[in-house]
């Protein structure tokens, strides 16, 4: 039998150089002991495999990636993980890096190929970052009846009440980013959704001079907030029936699931991106797995 590598036409060489490439060998992966094929390029005479062209190339646990989304979006801490998966805490960093941004890329894909949308609920949650004298504001908006999460963006903002001289004492005066992350937000939406519908929220004075620009033809219908029950750390409101039921209680499941926001946690958000990429992977976790 001939050990001559076998022409094919189908994979190009990395480097861009497009002379012939053929087969030259197979080796199994160490991570997870995969056979995978290996080729040549007679141009320059490189070697790759198909392994190259994955987003996952270089990483030694890939075995690992399901599971640390999986506990990420289960209120699973990154020294839990680590201690519980007996992997080291920077291996748990990068593989929450890794996975945050190809969420970040992933969830405006997931949200195209739904139909379009025709009635909408958005609110905002309040957490904070290193510390409640630097409040942050989590915009989100979700399908209603299906709890679909469409999108979400995540802003500073000023602190309230008692905690107001404390924070610009120490932290200088801070900027109130809540008005262009709906801006930004509402832009998304307007590619995704009807020219008319129905939008819901609570009654926020910033919100209608908003959703009338970027949803001129739909109906905007405000409710007055109402008491929170214990349940849900605020969002889920006490007993009768909550016309915005959709958006509170998405907003209660992060509370439970991301432990960046339980209240009272020593889990906190150090940096606002962090935050950010964690939501984003609990967002497709939440419209691939728990509500399609």
């Amino acid at each position: 039998m001939s050990r001559l590598p076998i022409k094919i036409e189908s994979t190009q060489c990395p480097s861009g150089c497009r002379s012939k490439v053929v087969r030259c060998g197979h080796f199994a992966r160490k991570s997870d002991r995969a056979i995978l094929q290996r080729y040549l390029c007679h141009g320059c005479r490189r070697k790759f495999s198909d392994a190259t062209f994955s987003s996952c190339f270089g990483q030694k646990k890939r075995h690992l990636n399901e599971t640390i989304f999986r506990v990420f979006c289960g209120c699973y801490s990154q020294r839990r993980t680590a201690f519980d998966l007996k992997i080291n805490r920077k291996t748990v960093v990068r593989k929450f890096l890794f996975l945050g941004y190809a969420a970040v890329e992933a969830l405006p894909k997931i949200v195209a190929r739904y139909p379009k949308i025709d009635s909408i609920e958005f609110d905002e949650l309040e957490t904070f970052e290193h510390s409640k004298l630097k409040p942050l504001s989590l915009l989100m908006a979700v399908q209603s009846g299906k709890r679909r999460i469409l999108g979400f963006k995540i802003a500073s903002m000023p602190a309230k009440g008692h905690l107001t001289k404390r924070s610009v004492k120490k932290y200088g005066p801070r900027k109130d980013e809540r008005g262009l992350a709906r801006e930004q937000l509402f832009s998304e939406l307007a590619k995704i959704v009807d020219d008319e519908g129905l939008i819901k929220s609570d009654q926020n004075p910033s919100y209608p001079s908003d959703v009338k620009k970027h949803f001129p033809n739909w109906i905007f219908e405000t409710f007055q907030s109402r008491r929170a029950c214990v349940t849900g750390q605020g969002e889920l409101k006490a007993g009768k029936y909550d016309p915005i039921f959709s958006i509170n209680h998405t907003l209660a499941m992060l509370r439970a699931n991301i432990n960046r926001l339980v209240r009272r946690t020593w889990c906190t958000t150090k940096v606002k991106e962090r935050l950010e990429l964690h939501v984003a992977l609990y967002a497709c976790y939440h419209n691939l797995l728990l509500v399609d």
